[in-house]
């Protein structure tokens, strides 16, 4: 019936239709199903539901045990196999059982086989086994006298009448279902498979849970047997060893000298002395040694691309018993030791107790031994309890024993009696039994008693005495004598008389008895008492009494056995008083007095304000508070916020002693609010009121670096650096103003000692000045003139910055001269196609006229842009070529006074040369001539690479042969390689290779090629762009990098251009490829990066092309003069950007190609 267990020797009977098939193990039986396993021989039909019950004894776990549920040897049951298979488990309280069913909806064909429940204790394990099988829908009736269906019989007559008509149906059926059973392209799929393991996992991932069925059918399966190349004699499908002896596994190779590898479950084995390998001719011997349970795997032998597959299965020995329990009869209280002999060292034994498995209890009564081969079961003191039959059980048999335990007989002569003792006493218990030798122990409440100082324990003859000196309050108790080995106990009470005491930790004094306590709190006062008989207790407050429950509004008494307790339940300052408590008894009486004192928190402090601010700083001031709390202030604390702002910040987090506290690190400009609190040794008080919205603000620093650029006969032009500080203020302008030397008093040398007065400076602007440069006119001509420069902003003005000496009026002339670089004093070379830029500054003064020629002849402005400054001149060309080499002359003149410079530049062409003069084995001499043009260079060294004609992927064979010719050696047999040569000198490798005109074929020996009777797929494709460009916007001085993905075969040549001009070995820029994802990074881009930048692809088939814009914006801050752009003119003019640094404005790049507007 559903729900109900198998009994223990299984269950036979037809299953109706509809109904659910229970296989379980009885709860209370120690094995649960028998070791084959319990089959119901009438299965459940397809489409019916089926279940799983199995029971566990509660009795014998410490704790809820773990199911499992198997089909087959690996398949786990769980909520992963699908919702036909749902697990439950229930608990008997009766029976003390638990009840695990496994319940299966809608039973189909593959549901039948062999299932395994197993169940895992803490100290133990077990497990049981069953089969279930599914055939089609029986016709079953059910016979009875006119009574409900249920309580009829079935017709096992009239079922075996229609059985032999239904045999046939039932055949033909059996295909069918089959057929069904499983899609078409499942069969498929497994007639594929080469790994016992991918078995499992098809079932699984399919839903197919009858794993030995369709193994089976695809055993039937007519699958085409394909002849091994590699072995010619096989694995077993299956071996079989017993635990401790070793196996062999044998093949035969059809090729000697072929590789063979060993595999379990999956992971190469290594030769050791477990797994041995020996070769004998054409045999390959895999021996495993000792084997183990750890062996039970699956093996595979792997030769070339072919496999053959094995599984190995380790059979573990009975354990037997050699010699059986003994049967034993002890007394109360003896030493029983059970003992029995296996077969096999550290074997597993199981012992049990009428039917009872044992365990190690919590008292450990049952002490369990291994010794060799023999088993101990030991009981130290044996009870009436232990009385039983006793056997020892393991997996290849079993032994019993019988144990009876008698009990002693054991007569009182004088009993104990009760005592009542006062402090300090002694107490004395005594008895007296018929037996002088019988020992005992005596118990306190059940806890044995230890003689010790004031205990003493004796035994003379029949008398057992137990003395207690110096009795206190905790000897009070039950006092108990047991027997040593009889079911006898002599009892009786110890009853302590004791004064009243009160047990505080003070000594009396007043100021040890004082309790602070802090307003607001709960005050609990628990004082301790003793005393036997139990006192009465009494508080008093000054001179008011309360007792018991009893209260003075807020607080209140509590009594309790063993203390008293008076409770305040929020202390306030009128609590604090002298409080008396007073313990009496027939005894005695004590009592004891306690002081309160209530403290509180201070005020919040008074007449909070700042008294002054600064650039970052404000000074706060405030008064002390009135009610410092009943405790002195220790200290402030201190707070800021922003105004308008919740967020307040601390200034301070050790407490601050001083009423006066400076804020700094502010930020200027912006209000601020602050408040204080006040801190005792109780705590911090509420904030003060915030002070008014204070602003620190202070101007700025004066000017830096104030240096004269330029002076003429009625001018002088200055030039300055912005503050060090600016502050929240900023800068609004500068002041220039200057003084003649020595205008008040006239004497040259007083004006150099003494600073001139402020009516003495004359203002030079009368609006303020943004630039950090200005022109002073109408100066007088040949006097000294000092100047000062002051910063003003919403604060005020700066200090002045004033220039250390005076400055003569008149004109300056300077002679011309040209400041050539280290790097053009000898010849500059450039490779053909890059750019060519020179910077050379030059001094003179006024401008000095400039002019270039090449070998004595002007320059021809088309192909060569000059550009000249008051301070430098620029040579550019934007592509290099072999005619622009030479030497080129620069003039500056001023007047009559000149001088010149001469540049040589040289540009290097692209080598070429090659050719394979012998082959032989497996080496290749090539042979090359120098290059007709070395690039007006010395040729340094060449590059040799070769590729093989299947793959024409290029590989380096040597860089820097210094020969016209090298021997490439290890070349691959079968293969035809072609070489290319690069020359090299200063500049580099030369843009083309020199490739040879012939290959080199290495001949197979011994060897016929056969050609292939099949056409080869041509994988060849022009390039074509994946992901093109897209149009970016960036900042300037930000890297950025421009991603596009292209693909092409042969693998194409990448070409970067920015407006159309091929990039070259420009640092700025970095060009990547990575698996046809293209990328160009530009560091730090500034606005001259700008423009279009267009990738090219170019392969022998064609070619693709993908274009993006790119803008470069550049951040200006108003008022920033630390850059500008100087000269250019008409359509496509050229322009130098200049950066102002500490010896003044500087060149600090160019651009080309600009359109000016």
């Amino acid at each position: 019936r559903p729900g109900e267990a198998l009994p223990a020797g299984g269950l036979s009977a037809p299953c109706p239709p509809g109904k659910e098939l229970a296989v379980g193990v009885p709860g209370a039986g120690p094995g649960g199903l028998p070791a084959g396993g319990a089959e119901c021989p009438v299965p459940p039909r397809e489409g019916a539901g089926g279940a799983g019950v199995g029971g566990w004894g509660r009795d014998r776990l410490s704790a809820r045990p773990g199911v499992r549920w198997f089909k087959g040897k690996w398949l786990e049951l769980g909520t992963k196999s699908g919702i036909r298979f749902q697990c439950s488990e229930t608990f008997d309280q009766d029976k003390k059982v638990y009840i695990f069913e496994l319940l299966i909806g809608k039973v189909v064909i593959g549901d039948r086989g062999d299932y395994r429940c197993e169940v895992t204790g803490k100290e133990k394990s077990d497990m049981c086994t069953f089969s279930i099988d599914v055939e089609g829908e029986l016709s079953l009736s059910l016979r009875g006298d006119g009574k409900d269906n249920m309580a009829g019989e079935l017709d096992f007559s009239g079922l075996l009448k229609k059985r032999e008509v239904q045999v046939e149906e039932k055949k033909k059926k059996k295909k069918d279902e089959e057929d069904d059973a499983f899609p078409p392209e499942i069969w498929e799929l497994l007639k594929g498979v080469t790994k016992k393991s991918e078995y499992e996992r098809i079932a699984f991932q399919y839903g197919i849970t009858d794993l030995r069925g369709m193994l089976k059918r695809l055993k039937k399966a007519k699958v085409e047997v394909k002849k091994s190349a590699a072995f010619t004699r096989k694995l077993d499908p299956a071996y079989q060893v017993d635990k401790g002896n070793k196996i062999k596994m044998v093949v035969e190779i059809s090729d000697p000298d072929l590789p063979i590898k060993w595999y379990k479950n999956g992971q190469e084995l290594k030769p050791s002395a477990k797994y041995v390998f020996e070769n004998v001719g054409k045999k390959r011997i895999l021996t495993i040694n000792k084997c183990t349970l750890a062996d039970d795997a699956a093996y595979e032998c792997a030769v070339a691309d072919e496999k053959l597959f094995t599984e190995l299965f380790v059979k573990e020995p009975p354990v037997l018993i050699t010699k059986g329990l003994d049967d034993h009869q002890v007394f109360v209280g003896d030493r029983v030791q059970l003992e029995v002999e296996v077969s096999e060292e550290g074997a597993q034994v199981m012992w049990m107790k009428d039917g009872v498995e044992l365990t190690r209890d919590t008292a450990f009564k049952y002490r369990f031994k291994k010794d060799g081969k023999k088993h101990y079961l030991i009981i130290n003191e044996a009870t009436k309890e232990d009385t039983g039959l006793y056997r020892v059980m393991t997996n290849g048999g079993q032994s019993e024993g019988e144990l009876v335990v008698e009990d002693k007989q054991l007569e009182v002569l004088q009993d104990i009696a009760d005592l009542t003792v006062k402090a300090a006493e002694q107490a004395e218990f005594k008895c007296e039994v018929s037996d002088e030798k019988v020992t005992g122990k005596w118990y306190k409440n059940g806890v044995e008693v230890r003689p010790s100082k004031r205990i003493h324990i004796t035994h003379k003859g029949r008398f057992h005495k137990l003395v207690i000196e110096d009795v206190r309050p905790e000897d009070e108790a039950d006092y108990t004598f047991v027997p040593d080995g009889f079911a006898l106990s002599l009892s009786a009470k110890l009853n302590f008389l004791e004064p009243p005491r009160i047990h505080l930790d003070c000594s009396g004094k007043t100021a040890e008895n004082t309790i602070i306590v802090v307003a607001g709190n709960k005050v609990r006062l628990d004082v301790p008492i003793t005393g036997e008989p139990a006192p009465t207790v009494s508080w008093m407050k000054g001179d008011k009494v309360g007792a018991g429950a009893e209260t003075w509004g807020r607080a209140r008494v509590e009594v309790h056995p063993d203390e008293s307790s008076f409770v305040i339940d929020s202390a306030e300052r009128g609590d604090e008083d002298t409080y008396c408590i007073t313990v009496t008894n027939p005894v005695g009486q004590d009592s004891a007095v306690l002081h309160i004192k209530v403290v509180d928190v201070p005020d919040p402090p008074e007449a909070v304000r700042i008294t002054s601010v600064g650039e970052d700083w404000a000074i706060l001031v405030w008064d002390p508070p009135k009610y410092d709390g009943g405790n002195p202030i220790t200290g402030y604390l201190m707070e800021r916020k922003k105004k308008g702002s919740m967020r307040w910040m601390k200034l301070n987090f050790e407490v601050y002693g001083d009423t006066t506290y400076e804020s700094t690190r502010m930020i200027e400009g912006v209000l601020y609010e602050m408040r204080v609190f006040a801190v005792n040794a109780i705590g911090v008080s509420q904030p003060s009121h915030n002070t008014k919205p204070f602003m620190p603000i202070a101007p700025t620093s004066e000017p830096t670096h104030l240096t004269l650029e330029d002076v003429t006969d009625t001018t002088a032009t200055l030039k300055w650096r912005p503050p060090d500080r600016l502050g929240a203020g900023g800068i609004d302008g500068y002041l220039v103003q200057y003084c003649l030397e020595g205008s008040e008093e006239g004497d040259a040398h007083l004006a150099l000692t003494v600073p001139p007065t402020a009516d003495e400076w004359v203002p030079a602007n009368t609006e303020l000045v943004e630039r950090c440069g200005f022109t002073v006119k109408g100066l007088p001509t040949g006097q000294k003139i000092l100047f000062r420069v002051i910063g003003v902003n919403i604060a005020g003005q700066s200090a002045p910055a004033t220039m250390g000496q005076p400055v003569t009026i008149r004109e300056i002339v300077e002679q011309p001269k040209i400041r050539l670089p280290r790097q053009l004093r000898q010849t500059y070379i450039k490779k053909v196609g890059e750019q060519v830029n020179l910077l050379i500054p030059f001094q003179g003064k006024p401008r000095p006229k400039v002019t270039w020629m090449k070998d004595g002849r002007p320059l021809d402005p088309k192909e060569v842009s000059i550009r000249t400054s008051d301070l430098d001149t620029i040579l550019f060309i934007r592509s290099a070529a072999r005619h622009h080499s030479g030497q080129y002359q620069l003039s500056v003149q001023i007047e009559n006074m000149e001088d010149q410079a001469t540049i040589q530049i040289q540009k290097p062409g692209p080598p070429v040369a090659v050719q394979v003069k012998e082959v032989w084995g497996f080496n290749v001499l090539l042979e090359w001539q120098p290059p007709k043009d070395d690039g007006n260079s010395e040729i340094t060294g060449y590059t040799i690479q070769k590729a093989d004609k299947k793959t024409m992927e290029w590989f380096t064979v040597y860089e820097h042969n210094r020969l016209t010719r090298c021997t490439i050696s290890d070349l691959v047999m079968g293969n035809e390689y072609s070489f290319r040569v690069y020359s090299q000198n200063i500049c580099g490798l030369s843009d083309t290779p020199g490739v040879s005109k012939n290959t080199a074929l290495i001949q197979k020996t011994g060897i016929i090629f056969k050609p292939l009777d099949y056409q080869e797929h041509d994988f060849r494709m022009a390039p074509r762009v994946l992901t093109p460009l897209i149009d970016r916007t960036v900042v300037a001085g930000y890297s950025t990098a421009l991603n596009c993905a292209v693909r092409g075969h042969p693998k194409p040549k990448v070409i970067w251009m920015k407006n159309h001009v091929e990039i070259r070995e420009d640092p700025k820029f970095l060009m990547k490829n990575s698996q046809g994802v293209l990328t160009l990074h530009i560091r730090k881009p500034s606005p001259f990066d700008a423009g279009t930048y267009s990738c090219l692809a170019v392969n022998e088939l064609g070619e693709a092309l993908t274009e993006c814009k790119l803008d470069v914006r550049a951040l200006a801050q108003a008022g920033d003069q630390r850059c500008r752009w100087v000269g250019g003119s008409g359509v496509r003019g050229q322009c130098r950007l200049e950066i102002r640094g500490a010896a003044g404005w500087g060149a600090g790049g160019a651009c080309r190609g600009w359109e000016m507007t």
